[in-house]
């Protein structure tokens, strides 16, 4: 396996691998060492069919299925575990302007950490590139990923200080109730209730890193707005050009991210035109959240 450099500060592409086939576990050993230094990594030119993605992913760990737990519809893909990461409709049409499927593609367009809004949330997720739109004057549909290891490691010594202590809680519906798109029932809001994560992780290899992102509505003990703002400052600081990798997708592409390191977000295309990708994600078992006791 080789890894050559995408960014300065993370992210790299790998060759010298097939993952079409089940890994072994030296070659699982070796990404998972690789995760820990580059926390984003890229593999070119390996079409994967869903049974292929599910047993790569699966080599990784248990696998999570995220806010499909709220959907009793089945969804268009072979495993409830394949996310679909796409503007079709389960029909095979490309779903129109309004439709909830757009909602939740807009939604992916905030910086986020996939189900950090989980008691358990994502560990590593990947993402298989299958149609793949032309770009236009409404962009070309790029994923960006941010480095919060080196995002903290960028903060002054007292900012370290004043958000050592601190806890947010992240909620699944928070940003797409933001985005207007308010039907939930009374049922699926109870289903994914809130969860609460310190701000400032510690990486099972050391380094610190900020959990943030989109999902996090507020500060435990601090006044809503303040603490909104507080971490709309946060995420400002955490996603500065020179902490982003813009990951530009060809067909048969897939990355690999790593999200207690990072942050990552979809940007924009035109939606009328055919787009799907396929995500798989493990669950992070060894995550601690903290205790939803009274304030």
């Amino acid at each position: 396996m080789q890894i050559r450099q995408l960014h300065p500060l993370f992210a790299g592409e790998v060759s010298g691998i097939d993952i079409r086939r089940p890994p072994s576990p030296q070659t699982v050993a070796a990404i998972d060492r690789a995760m820990d230094e580059y926390a984003v990594l890229v593999f070119r030119s390996q079409p994967l069919d869903q049974d292929e993605q599910i047993a790569f992913a699966s080599s990784f760990g248990e696998l999570d299925i995220g806010l499909a737990k709220l959907s009793k519809v089945k969804g268009r893909l072979d495993y409830p575990e394949l996310i679909d990461i796409s503007n079709v409709a389960r029909d095979g049409s490309i779903a129109p302007s309004g439709d909830k499927r757009i909602a939740g593609m807009l939604a992916n367009q905030l910086w986020h950490s996939d189900s950090s809004f989980q008691y358990v949330p994502g560990k590593y997720s990947m993402l298989s590139a299958v149609v793949v739109p032309p770009a236009t004057a409404m962009g070309a549909g790029e994923t960006e990923f941010a480095d919060m290891r080196a995002a903290y490691d960028a903060l002054s010594d007292a900012m370290k200080a004043k958000i050592e202590p601190l806890i947010a809680e992240h909620y699944a519906l928070y940003s797409r109730i933001w985005l207007g798109d308010e039907d939930w029932t009374p049922q699926q809001k109870a289903g994914m209730p809130p969860v609460r994560w310190r701000i400032v992780r510690t990486q099972p290899y050391g380094r610190k890193s900020l959990f943030i992102g989109s999902h996090a509505n507020r500060i435990v003990g601090w006044p809503v707005p303040e603490g909104r703002m507080f971490l709309l400052d946060l995420l400002e600081h955490a996603t500065q050009r020179q902490f982003v990798y813009r990951h530009e997708w060809r067909v048969g592409d897939l990355v690999i991210w790593d999200n207690r390191a990072t942050l990552h977000r979809g940007r924009s295309y035109d939606m009328t035109l055919r787009r799907e990708l396929r995500r798989t994600t493990t669950r992070d078992l060894a995550a601690q959240p903290e205790s939803m006791a009274a304030e």
